[in-house]
């Protein structure tokens, strides 16, 4: 009888236990994706922004060597991250290969321009740098046109301020809920064992020594969850970088280190900080009240 009671109360500590460790695993799993997003919401935003081209079209009396030193000026300014010389040929080829026939066969002869195609870094894709770039590229009598997608560039810097301003929000709401459940979780835990404390303190124990063994064994299972959740942080980034090689996740081991650590001791931390007020309640209520 003893000896299955005895078998019953392990099973529902270990149960008790595993919810615990479970709960903040999957807490700080969600929190640590978070923060990855947080981490890489400005290299995705430059990735997007990097992709806007700014198209120059050249006069077909456009020299050689003028263009040659066009496009070596634009490699060389400092807010310019590639160019690509599109001839007219190949933008024939291109829409040939995208629309599935030769419109030249129509059209008798090609009437496309030759081009450079610009690809500008991602601080300077605004609406007041294209206009400048725009602008200066026009002062070259031999560029008949400057296109860009305007529209596109203003919808896309609101829509990452918008972005960058809700992930903040939503990150320190999702950081107090994660404290919350982390908190309930151990409360719980603690509650199951109200009467051995109250048991502890009657007999003469100290307060902190009752709490020791409680935040010892909290922490541990808080290490536990930590890793577990670090764990899979670290799969779905393998899982990201390899799927997303342009936005290069990885290129930072720093900061993603730094966050891992973050993870790691706010796991400890919570489980501490929960472990210490759930037995100091305890502590402090009488022995009536436990049964409430």
């Amino acid at each position: 009888m003893s000896s299955s009671f005895e078998k019953d109360q392990k099973r529902r500590l270990i149960s008790s236990y595993f919810s615990v460790v479970l709960s903040i695993a999957l807490v700080l799993f969600l929190l640590g994706l978070l923060g990855m997003l947080v981490l890489n919401a400005k290299k995705v935003s430059d990735h997007f922004k990097e992709q806007v081209v700014v198209t120059i079209y050249l006069k077909d009396t456009a020299k050689e060597v003028e263009t040659k030193q066009l496009e070596k000026s634009l490699a060389m300014a400092d807010y310019v991250k590639s160019t690509e010389y599109v001839s007219k040929e190949q933008a024939a080829e291109f829409m040939k290969a995208e629309n599935g026939e030769d419109f030249m066969d129509f059209v008798g002869y090609n009437p496309l321009q030759n081009s450079i195609d610009v690809h500008l870094k991602a601080d300077f894709v605004t609406s007041e740098h294209l206009e400048k770039i725009s602008a200066e590229a026009l002062n070259k009598d031999f560029v008949d046109e400057v296109t860009y997608d305007n529209d596109l560039v203003n919808l896309m810097n609101d829509n990452v301020k918008k972005i960058s301003f809700w992930v903040l929000v939503i990150s320190g709401i999702f950081t107090l809920i994660a404290v919350l459940l982390i908190n309930s979780s151990i409360r719980l835990a603690v509650y199951s064992k109200r009467f051995t404390i109250k048991t502890m303190q009657m007999v003469g124990a100290t307060k902190q020594f009752i709490r020791r063994p409680f935040v010892w064994k909290s922490v541990r299972l808080g290490m536990i969850g930590a890793v577990l959740a670090l764990i899979g942080m670290a799969i779905v980034l393998y899982y990201l970088n390899k799927t997303f090689s342009d936005l290069q996740l990885l290129s930072n081991p720093v900061l993603i280190g730094l966050l891992f650590v973050v993870i790691f001791a706010l796991g400890v931390v919570i489980t501490w900080i929960s472990t210490h007020f759930a037995t100091q309640r305890f502590l402090n209520l009488k022995t009536d009240d436990l049964y409430y």
